[in-house]
This record gives C-alpha cells, sequence and structure tokens, in this order.
C-alpha cells in the first residue's frame, strides 16, 4: 500500500506532534483510549461501505531513519474472531507551503472485513490515512489544543457591555393599571326630543309621555329585579274583574232594619222579665 497526502504545515512540526505518543492518540479519528492503557489503544469503528467493523487493539509509533517513523499495531474484532496487523512506514518530504506525507506499508486481517468488496476496504484505510495526515497538521498548528472560547450569546436584540447598556430600555417602574371602563346606563342617557311638535300631539300622545316620564322617574335608583317583578302603573296597570253578584237595592236596606227589629225584641223581653 502507497499513498500519498499533502498538509500546509512545516515537516519539522510534524515531526514534534510524531515524537508525541499522546498527540499522535489524539490524532487518530474515532479512537477511543482505555483507561490506564497505552497511549495510542483503545477501541477504532472503522465503516467499510454500509458496513462498520469495531476493533479493539494498540498500535507502537517510534522514529527510524532521522525523517521516517515505523508503525505497528495488531487489533481484534469487539464482536467476532477477525484480526487485523499492520505494518507502516510514515515518511515526511518537504514541499512548497507545507509537506507530503508519505504511506507505505502492508496489513494482514481475516474475519468480517475479509468478505466485504476489496475497493470498499481500499477506499475506507485512505480514507482514514487522510484524516489522521489532517489530524496530525491540526495537532502540529495547536488547533486541538487552543480552541479558542467563544463568548456566550447575547441575549437576543440586545449588544454586550456598554452597547447592551444603551439598548436596554429604562425602567419605566410601577405603572397603575388603567382604570376599567365604566358601562353605559340606559337611564343616565338623554331622551331625545320627538320629532312631532307640540301642534301634532293629541291629548292621548300627551297622557303617554306623561305616563312615560313618571314611569322613567319611579324606576331610576331601583334593581333590575325590582323594575321587572314592579307591577304595572296607569294605562297599562290591570283591571279588576267585575263583580258577577251585586246586592239588590230592597235586600240593601233591610238587613239593617232585621237588625234594628231583633234589637227591639230583645229589650221588650228584658222587660217583661224584670216585671215578673
Amino acid at each position: 500500500m502507497e499513498h500519498e497526502v499533502f498538509v500546509p504545515v512545516p515537516a519539522e512540526r510534524l515531526r514534534e506532534v510524531l515524537d508525541d505518543p499522546a498527540r499522535v492518540a489524539r490524532a487518530v479519528p474515532g479512537l477511543q483510549q482505555d483507561a490506564g492503557a497505552e497511549p495510542v489503544a483503545g477501541r477504532l469503528k472503522i465503516r467499510v461501505g454500509s458496513h462498520s467493523v469495531t476493533y479493539r487493539g494498540a498500535v507502537r509509533v517510534s522514529r527510524r531513519d532521522g525523517d521516517a517513523y515505523a508503525v505497528e499495531g495488531e487489533a481484534e474484532e469487539s464482536r467476532g474472531s477477525g484480526s487485523v496487523k499492520l505494518s507502516l512506514r510514515i515518511a515526511l518530504r518537504e514541499a512548497e507551503d507545507g509537506c507530503t506525507v508519505v504511506y507505505d506499508g502492508t496489513a494482514s486481517a481475516d474475519g468480517r472485513i475479509k468478505d466485504l468488496p476489496a475497493d470498499a476496504v481500499e477506499s475506507a484505510v485512505i480514507r482514514l490515512l487522510d484524516r489522521f495526515a489532517e489530524h496530525l497538521a491540526e495537532a502540529a498548528t495547536g488547533a486541538d489544543d487552543e480552541a479558542p472560547a467563544s463568548p456566550p450569546p447575547a441575549p437576543s436584540g440586545q449588544g454586550t457591555g456598554a452597547e447592551a447598556e444603551e439598548k436596554a430600555p429604562a425602567d419605566p417602574g410601577p405603572t397603575e393599571e388603567p382604570p376599567a371602563p365604566e358601562r353605559p346606563s340606559a337611564f343616565g342617557t338623554d331622551v331625545p326630543p320627538s320629532s312631532l311638535g307640540p301642534a301634532d300631539l293629541g291629548p292621548a300622545d300627551e297622557e303617554d309621555i306623561a305616563e312615560a316620564a313618571h314611569a322613567r322617574r319611579t324606576m331610576i335608583g331601583r334593581s333590575a329585579e325590582e323594575v321587572d317583578h314592579a307591577p304595572p302603573r296607569g294605562r297599562y296597570a290591570p283591571v279588576p274583574a267585575p263583580q258577577t253578584v251585586t246586592p239588590s237595592g230592597p235586600l240593601r236596606w233591610a238587613a239593617p232594619a232585621a237588625a234594628l227589629a231583633l234589637a227591639s225584641a230583645v229589650v221588650a223581653v228584658r222587660a217583661l222579665r224584670r216585671r215578673r
């Protein structure tokens, strides 16, 4: 396997990263390090086409021949019996505005990855090496260690510092709720003048107007229930039912005469008793 990747970082800066196993571990894309294990050791998931295989193992990086590095690694499938062995040589070649990372090595594997298409496996390995070189460049420039802390976002509609003070509205202080509007009363409104003149009003119309004015004066100050249950007055007052039995004239005079005769008989009886 041979592959080359250009990065806009000087070769000397990349050597500083490759000489530090902890920084190399952070440059491996997707590596989940095991606590208390070697720096470049843990779990690594590789996606091949629509499949993914997770390996658990370790990688050792050592400097050889001045400008080259030897990479030796072994891993096993976390779910399965497959394994993989890697022997890789990394060389840094100076280039204009950066350097070229040259990969050269061999690998052997069995298990699930052996049953996958060869072109898909090759694409997955090339993608992994490209991302590893990019992460080495980021580590060399300090992008992974010195991430700028972004200030907390200001509330919408306000700035920061003096700008926020200028834009912040002044406190209006305690405010009183406006009084609720009074409901209009039918009795407080003026009665519009009639369109008829005095000459057009007859005696019956004048009586109706007078009764309406009297009814309005009597209803003011009374509750709606009293007004609803009050008996009508004036021309709309109920007429008493006529009496069906009327005593005749002689009967009206006979009753006092009978009472007088009865009283005279009582007096005569008492006088006779006294004589006896």
